[in-house]
Parts: C-alpha cells; structure tokens; sequence
C-alpha cells in the first residue's frame, strides 16, 4: 500500500514538471502582453478552492522561482561573468543559490503589495497581503528575467555587452513601468500623474531594499566561509 502511494506521487510529480513546458512558456506570454489581467487572475483564482486554483497556468510564486531559475541559468552562461570558486560555501549549490535570490527579488512585489493594501487602508495582515503580492509576482518574474540579462551583459568585460545590456534594462523598466502605473491608477483610483509619482518613489525603495537585504546576506556568507 505505502509503495502504491509512493508511485501515485511519483506520477503526480511528474506529470506536474512536464507539465510546465506548456504552462510556464504561456504564463511569460500572458504576463507580458496583459499583465494586469494577469494581476486580477492571481486575485480571483485565490478565491477558489485550493485544488481549482491556478489549473490554466502557474502559481505566481512557482512562476517567480522558475524564472529566477531560467535567469540564473542564463547568468551561468554569460561567459567571464560567474566564477563559482569565488561563491561562499552555502551558496555552492544552485537549490542555494535560487533560495537567496528568491528572498532577494521577492522584495519588489512585496513593496508595491504593501503600498497597495496601505493606500487603501486596509489592515495589513497575511491575509489581505496574499492578493497584491500574488499578482505582483506575474509582473516582477519578467522584469527581474529581462533586467538581469541586461545587467549580466553590461557587466562582461571590455563593453561587449554593454549597448545590448543597456536596451534590454531599459526595456524591462519601461515595461515594468507601464503595468505599475496602469496597476496603481486602476486600483486606486488616482490620476496617472500620481500613479507615476507612486511607482517611482516605491521603486526607488524597493531597490534600496533589495540593496540593504543582499549586502546583509553577503555578510552573514562571508562570515560563514
């Protein structure tokens, strides 16, 4: 009986990775050409059932750690970028490598979530953050994949990359852009000046964050080498 029930996860398990080939690629596309339906899709499907949740496509944490994953994989192959030797013991492994990161870049979702709940005087609770933080994480996926190809490249030595690296970070930040100020203006009902005042200021914070976050956890590795 227990092995039976070990073969029926085993082909659950599988039968769900495989099936990120098809739901992974059409999640990237729906985030990028509407993502604030994509916005209001993770907000409704959070009020079915668990098991009916999310069935046409990945849950926005799962999407967010999948891309940091495909963007990690990418950095990896950016030639005199990475050198693995210089990382610190506990990030020698890519499971934690993908953790760190997750942390890191989960801080931009988190702040626009907050700032949303905040402006509409809600409670902040886990609860009430659970909607705006789900439907951040379609938007945020992108542009951390997009950004960070472009900061990888502008980062290879002697400028190879620097021109192409410079388009591809400027468009993810436009992009980006655009859904916020669409996303802020829609749900609270503000003027797009003020939705571009917001989403600059809160960006602005969010990268001070992620900064103070991943020189802390920089440190901590140091210490640990």
């Amino acid at each position: 009986m227990d092995f039976m029930k070990l073969l029926k996860s085993l082909e659950e398990l599988l039968y769900e990775v495989v099936s990120w080939l098809i739901f992974y690629p059409l999640t990237i596309w729906r985030s990028l050409v509407n993502p604030l339906y994509m916005m209001r899709y993770a907000d409704e499907e959070l009020a079915d059932k668990p098991q009916d949740q999310y069935d046409d496509m990945l849950s926005p944490p799962l999407f967010l750690l999948l891309t940091l994953l495909l963007a990690q994989s990418i950095s990896h192959a950016i030639p005199s970028l990475y050198d693995d030797s210089t990382l610190p013991p506990i990030l020698s492994s890519t499971a934690n490598l993908l953790i760190a990161r997750g942390v890191i870049f989960s801080v931009l979702p988190l702040v626009m979530a907050v700032t949303l709940v905040r402006r509409k005087n809600i409670r902040l609770t886990r609860e009430t953050l659970r909607p705006p933080f789900y439907g951040q994480c379609y938007v945020a996926a992108l542009f951390v994949l997009v950004a960070g190809i472009g900061l990888d490249l502008m980062l290879i030595p002697h400028q190879v990359g620097l021109t192409t690296g410079a388009i591809l970070f400027a468009a993810a930040v436009t992009w980006y852009g655009q859904a916020e100020v669409r996303w802020f203006k829609r749900d609270l009902h503000i003027t797009t000046a003020a939705s571009i005042g917001l989403f600059v200021t809160r960006f602005l914070v969010a990268l001070i964050v992620i900064l103070v976050v991943a020189l802390a956890l920089g440190l901590t590795l140091k210490s640990w080498k």
